[in-house]
């Protein structure tokens, strides 16, 4: 949920870990034989910090399609969640059950442009799909595996019920930057003393946000300082997603997606569970419940990805996150972001 920016400000999604090691990589004859030739891509969406008041005016503007997803979100919502996207109340915006649904709404608009205006179809050009936290929900809209109305609900439903979890204030997050995952886990471990403190984020090689009760994610700071990391700061955020603390969110995402159809998505989902392809609908099911309480491990995802002959890491959506931690996770992948009409156009030509 909380991102922390590739440079280190509290905005993008958090990583951690070490550099991968292209000379012993599985598949790195078949990515140097796709950079010769077509790269080979992944598309990816941004999660929770990456909002901004007024993003996706300028899709909505210029693209029918674009126009058509937020006004079906509208419509599925009950409510103008565009007013609030487009207005200037960037409180509003914040909270949880509109910034999820916004933040889809955003990215699937990009990805429908790219298919419907630019005759660009993500399952003929990516080989994988895969979003930060909230964003596999938007990766798998954009991948044909839910419908854009049930995504909005689930993800309005997936905000309250991870904002009601826990009672304001008894949370927190806390970013450390410099340490790798093993280490930050056993400050968790030490800091917890019987309360909650687990790794919730694995972002990027020296990138890890842990979550848990505020008493023992304040613990974990000083440790962490003492284990050398550069930074050790509380993030602001309004609860403590992806921990122990979230399970009756997790319950209750149970229910409404035991109700929902999801289809195969194509190209595959890298899910953040599991950090690997998944096509199955009843595993994407288990999973999407399972990331609730779970880590985001969108190191190993995007490491995994690159084994596999990834090249180049799309970003569709708000925000330049992403695109920004993929040389952070592997020097050989390229990060490219597309949220505006001006990257749409760009990116266009260069597939051309």
């Amino acid at each position: 949920m909380a991102n922390l920016r590739s440079g280190g400000a509290m905005h993008g999604p958090y990583a951690v870990g070490r550099a991968v090691d292209n000379r012993s990589r599985p598949g790195i004859s078949c990515r140097n034989h796709h950079r010769r030739n077509r790269p080979m891509r992944a598309f990816v969406f941004p999660g929770q910090g990456s909002q901004a008041p007024g993003m996706g005016r300028d899709l909505a503007d210029r693209y029918p399609a674009a126009k058509a997803v937020f006004d079906e979100v509208d419509e599925a919502l009950g409510e103008s969640l565009s007013d609030i996207i487009w207005g200037e109340d960037a409180d509003a915006l914040t909270l949880t059950a509109n910034a999820q649904p916004a933040l889809m709404a955003v990215s699937v608009a990009v990805a429908r442009v790219l298919e419907g205006e630019g005759g660009f179809k993500l399952a003929d050009q990516a080989q994988y799909v895969a979003g930060h936290s909230l964003g596999e929900y938007s990766a798998l809209t954009a991948a044909g595996s839910l419908a854009l109305s049930d995504t909005a609900r689930l993800l309005r439903l997936r905000g309250s019920a991870m904002q009601e979890a826990v009672p304001v204030g008894e949370g927190a997050m806390a970013a450390i930057l410099g340490l790798d995952l093993d280490v930050v886990r056993e400050i968790a471990e030490t800091a917890a003393q019987g309360d909650v403190c687990e790794a919730a984020n694995d972002n990027a090689p020296g990138q890890v946000v842990v979550s848990g009760t505020r008493a023992a994610v304040e613990r974990a700071l000083p440790l962490a300082k003492e284990k050398g990391a550069k930074r050790a700061i509380l993030l602001p955020v309004s609860a403590p997603f992806h921990c122990a603390l979230m399970a009756p969110a997790a319950e209750r995402m149970r229910g409404a997606l035991a109700d929902t159809t999801i289809n195969a998505p194509s190209p595959a989902l890298v899910a953040n569970v599991s950090a690997r392809a998944e096509t199955d609908p009843d595993t994407i099911r288990d999973l999407l419940v399972s990331q609730v309480t779970g880590s985001v491990r969108w190191r190993e995802s995007v490491a995994w990805m690159a084994a596999q002959g990834v090249t180049d890491l799309v970003e569709l959506g708000a925000g330049k996150v992403l695109g920004g931690l993929a040389k952070r996770i592997d020097r050989s992948v390229a990060g490219i972001s597309v949220g505006s009409p001006n990257d749409i156009d760009a990116f266009l030509e260069s597939s051309t």
